[in-house]
């Protein structure tokens, strides 16, 4: 392989290459190899860590839920703030995750160290300002949301959750270094842990300890706390990883930092761009039809997101594959995993799609198992069978947004979403929900249910 550099400034495969194969790891092997071997084995701890991830999001709404539709809607208002923060630290990783993984496939190891290094900073750097505004303006935000009738809920649940800003964005980011050597089974570990200890805390501090919705986002805070002990001792004592952790390593370089933030911001405006549209869809909510059909959407987006951690699992996966790949200059990897996993996940969406739509009245009582919510049952049945048809559509835009990233052209991944979700879904849902004044479902179903709980339910278009 010929030496140089590579666009974005990483050195190109060279003589490194022997130190490179002496410390390879069997996560970077993997990255080397087949792609479609790859795709699997690294899709797959990937989609048990989200699904980890979704249940205890769930678990959060589902035990808010025995407090009354006030608590769930006012964890609800906050949810697009939270999304924001969760958002940026995934975009942010997507950055270190391409920028370690092409100097990883280009066999450079000591570029890998140094773009690992300037992430972390970064990530610090960042979620430093973002806590301090968050923490200073939350009040106002959530009024302009409008949860004035519930903001005493938002409140609560708000200053906690983004007390831990600056634990979430770092932890994030050791997933991100952890992935972008193919090491997705610590991620899977690490997410378990958080995971399980959240389902635990949960319930023993909303009711044992009586502190209602404080609770919820306490258990959150300290079940991401927790995970950096075994992230601390993979990188600092165990020292195992690919990716070393060194200060003495770092030197500062604009190039590695402009090539992070390359992918990194434009990733993370991509949820951003999506979390105003949940800000805005919640504002038309509350104008239309009250703050229980922001309960509804909200939560049951928590259903949405675990139907698509299949999806996003592999869309993960993705970025690696395709960034090692991009940087050994192997271009040909790149289309035969795009195609592989596409083909994947399209059929995942599909299955999932239908078993949605068939399981929609038992999925709903996991929201309305109390008197407070019983009331929001058809509403919640509606939501899921219709959602149930997004599933298939979103494949593809959602893995060639990965590749894009993998490859450092994080703009292009960014025009994909702000066409999907600015130009078309608020321009719809203005059409539909105020000019056309087809109110809270955009008139194009009506729900028709006799019987109560479920009785004979359906959907019909209206």
């Amino acid at each position: 392989m010929t030496t140089g550099v590579l666009p974005s400034g990483e050195a190109r495969p060279s003589q490194r290459g022997e130190e490179f194969e002496k410390e390879v790891t069997r996560g970077v092997e993997i990255l080397r190899g087949d792609p479609k071997a790859a795709i699997r084995k690294l899709s797959w701890p990937m989609i048990v860590a989200m699904l980890l991830i979704a249940a205890y999001n769930l678990a959060d709404a589902i035990w808010v839920a025995g407090l009354g539709a006030d608590a769930l809607a006012g964890v609800g208002f906050v949810t697009p703030l939270f999304m924001i923060l969760i958002g940026l630290s995934n975009g942010l990783g997507a950055g270190a995750t391409s920028a370690v993984a092409r100097r990883i496939g280009a066999r450079d190891k000591k570029g890998a160290d140094n773009a690992a290094l300037h992430s972390m900073l970064i990530s610090f750097g960042i979620s430093v300002i973002l806590m301090g505004i968050l923490l200073a303006f939350l009040r106002p935000i959530l009024l302009m949301f409008g949860a004035g009738s519930v903001i005493g809920y938002a409140m609560e649940y708000g200053r906690i959750i983004f007390l831990g800003t600056i634990l979430i964005l770092l932890v994030q980011m050791a997933y991100a270094i952890l992935r972008a050597e193919g090491d997705t089974k610590r991620t899977m570990y690490a997410i378990a842990i958080s995971a399980v200890l959240n389902f635990i805390l949960d319930p023993l501090f909303i009711y044992g300890l009586d502190l209602g919705v404080a609770g919820a986002a306490w258990a959150t805070v300290l079940s991401v706390a927790v995970v950096t002990i075994p992230l601390t001792y993979w990188f600092f004592i165990k020292r195992d990883t690919y990716v070393t952790l060194s200060p003495r390593k770092f030197s500062f370089d604009p190039r590695i930092s402009r090539d992070i933030l390359r992918v990194g911001l434009p990733a993370s405006i991509e949820f951003l761009v999506m979390s105003l549209v949940s800000i805005i869809i919640n504002a038309l909510l509350v104008q239309i039809s009250g703050t229980d059909a922001v309960a509804v959407y909200t939560s049951g987006w928590r259903i949405v997101m675990f139907a698509l951690v299949p999806l996003v699992g592999i869309a993960t996966s993705i970025v690696s594959v395709a960034g090692a790949a991009y940087g050994s200059r192997e271009y040909g990897k790149i289309k035969v995993a795009f195609r592989y996993s596409t083909v994947i996940g399209v059929m995942i969406a599909i299955s999932t799609g239908l078993l949605t739509f068939l399981l929609a009245p038992y999925i709903s009582s996991v929201f309305t198992y109390s008197s407070e919510s019983a009331h929001l049952i058809p509403s919640f049945i509606l939501f899921f069978q219709t959602m149930c048809l997004f599933y298939p559509f979103a494949v593809l835009g959602m893995f060639s947004g990965s590749v894009f990233q993998g490859t450092g052209r994080g703009f292009n991944s960014l025009i994909i979403t702000i066409l999907r979700n600015i130009v078309f879904i608020v321009v719809f849902i203005y059409l539909f929900g105020i000019v056309l004044g087809f109110g809270e479902f955009g008139g194009l179903y009506r729900y028709s249910c006799r019987g109560y709980p479920w009785g004979d339910c359906r959907i019909s278009l209206g």
